[in-house]
This record gives C-alpha cells, structure tokens and sequence, in this order.
C-alpha cells in the first residue's frame, strides 16, 4: 500500500474521492494526512471525521515562498509519502519543492492542457465560445500547470451555459479520473520517465491517456 499525502486549501472534494477509493479497495493506497496552508479549510474536518492525520501549515507565517516551502517539505517528508496529491492546494510552489518530489506530485487542473494554465478556466472558456471543456490530472513540474499530463476528461459546453453549470461538469470528472490517475501511480503502472509520461510501458501523447 502506498502512503499518500494530500495538500488542500479549501473544502477538499477531491481528496474525498481519493479517500473513498482507497477505502473501498479501487486505489491501492492509503491518505496518511492531509495538510493545508488555511486553518478554515473544510476538507481538514473531512480527513479528521475518517481518523486521518491533519497538518496546518499557514503561509502567513513566513517571509518568502522559499521557507514557507522548505518547512511544508520538511512537513509531508515526516510522513514518509510515496506520492503527495495537491486537491486544491492554492499555492505557486517552487522549483526546488517541485523537483523534490518530481515524478510522484500530481495535481488537477480544471482545463484541457495546454489550454487555460492558470485561473478562471471555466469563464475563459466560455469567453472564447469553446463547445468543450475539461480536467487535466498531471505531474507537477517546476512549470506552473505545464507538467506532462497522464489522463484527462471532457465535457460539453452548451448554449446558455453559466460557469456553475460547467463547473458541476467538472467536478463530476474530476472526482472519476483523479483517484484512477492515484491509483495507476499506486500499482507502479504509471511513471514519469525522461520528461515523458508511461504507463504500462507506454509513452502517453501530450494529452495524456486516450480511452477514445
């Protein structure tokens, strides 16, 4: 079983759904704790109700992103972490945490990759009058939400759409695609070889798995 730790800013859907896979079998892992930068976050009560242990670590508290980062690594290393999963976790991070944790760091990022980096994915894509949409899962690497993507899931956008309505959409996909992406890292099936992603043995395209 590996061990996964799970970085949060806000009320911790995904790793919900991380949780839950792993509890009925579908991940072979375990969520060893969960760490947030914000005392409010409600995700941290979640992880509490499942006997799981919760670190709060304010960013506020430091002078510069480069400490701030250091004691977060020095944080999750104490948990001795096979993969750390950012659901959420509202931070830029820096090159030296992302290279330390290079090819066992994912994150999920609420667009098609290379689409929309960034935020206000979901209202970008309605301003450019895209007809689909998506959710990336992808290794982090020191380029913000440019990391080569293991899998990722559409969704329509239809006319009269709001950014609620494509957002519920998401979600939906997220919460599918996130704890499969865990669990393939979990199974030593999915690598990150050379820049490139594998899986199986597989280099990946740029987008990641194709199921179509």
């Amino acid at each position: 079983m590996k061990r996964i730790v799970v970085l949060i800013s806000g009320t911790g859907s995904n790793m919900q759904a991380i949780q839950q896979a792993c509890e009925n079998g579908k991940v072979a892992g375990k969520v060893v704790a969960v760490i947030s930068n914000k005392a409010s976050a409600k995700g941290l009560e979640k992880a509490a109700t499942k006997g799981i242990d919760t670190e709060v670590l304010s960013h506020k508290e430091f002078d510069s992103r480069e400490a701030y980062d250091a004691e977060l690594k020095t944080l999750i290393d104490s948990y001795q972490p096979d993969l750390v999963v950012l659901a959420g976790f509202m931070r830029i991070l820096t090159g030296e945490f992302t290279r330390h944790y290079e090819g066992r760091m994912f994150n999920i990022h609420p667009s098609l990759l290379p689409k929309y980096k960034g935020v206000n994915t979901h209202q970008r894509a309605l301003d450019a009058g895209d007809t689909e949409h998506g959710v990336s899962v992808h290794f982090v690497t020191e380029e913000l939400d440019g990391g080569p993507v293991a899998l990722q899931a559409k969704v329509p956008i239809f006319e009269g759409d709001t950014v609620e309505d494509i957002q519920a959409r998401v979600h939906e996909q997220e919460h599918r695609i996130y704890p499969l992406v865990v669990n393939w890292f979990c199974q030593e099936r999915l690598k990150l070889e050379g820049g490139r992603v594998t899986l199986d043995g597989e280099v990946l395209g740029a987008q990641g798995y194709a199921a179509d």
